[in-house]
Order: structure tokens, then sequence, then C-alpha cells
């Protein structure tokens, strides 16, 4: 009888839908696709500027696809602010923020297949 119950309080633990816990370690990623060229310069100056970004503390920025990716502290910065700054305060005005579809939400990172 003790075994079923403990079974059966296992099985509702692991089975049950779990809240998203964020705290000071969290860390969330965004993506900023520029839609311009850029060179290793920009490259550069998009890397310092992300850098010097309340939260942010990873950055990498690809020339070859125009993109900005970065990973943020969400409990102390926000992408779409970040993203607003962004395109205010550096001339990549067409730049927006990556934002999934839900069909790919829904089909999880390719790396977990």
């Amino acid at each position: 009888m003790l075994a079923a119950i403990t079974l059966g309080i296992h099985i509702y633990w692991a089975t049950r839908p779990h809240l998203s816990h964020v705290d000071a370690r969290s860390r969330y990623m965004a993506r900023i696709d520029l839609h311009q060229p850029i060179d290793q310069a920009d490259s550069a100056r998009i890397k310092a500027w992300l850098l010097q970004q309340k939260g942010v503390d990873r950055v990498m920025v690809s020339p070859r696809w125009s993109t900005a990716v970065f990973t943020f502290a969400p409990l102390t910065a926000n992408a779409n602010g970040i993203v607003q700054a962004f395109k205010a305060s550096l001339p990549y005005h067409n730049a927006v923020r990556y934002l999934p579809t839900k069909e790919q939400m829904k089909s999880r990172c390719p790396v977990m297949h």
C-alpha cells in the first residue's frame, strides 16, 4: 500500500506542469537581424555596444549572416528595450528582433532532436 501511494505521488510530481522559475542566475537569449551588410568593424561596434547594456553578458555577431545574438538577465534587462535602444543609438535602423513563429516554438530547439 505504501509503495502504491509513493508511486502515485512520484508519477504526479514527475508529470505535472512545472512553472518557469526566473531568478538571478536565469539567462535568456535574443537575436537581432540587421537586414543590411556589416563588416568586422561593424561587428566590433555592435558587440561593444551590446556588452555595455545592463544585464547583457554575452554577445556574438555574425557579419556573414548580419545577425547579433546576446544573452541577458531577464530580471535586469528587456530584449525589446535593448533592441529599441540599439536602433536609436547605432546606424542600424532596419534592425529587428527575431521572434520565432508559434510553429517553431512548438518544435523546440533543433539541437534537442
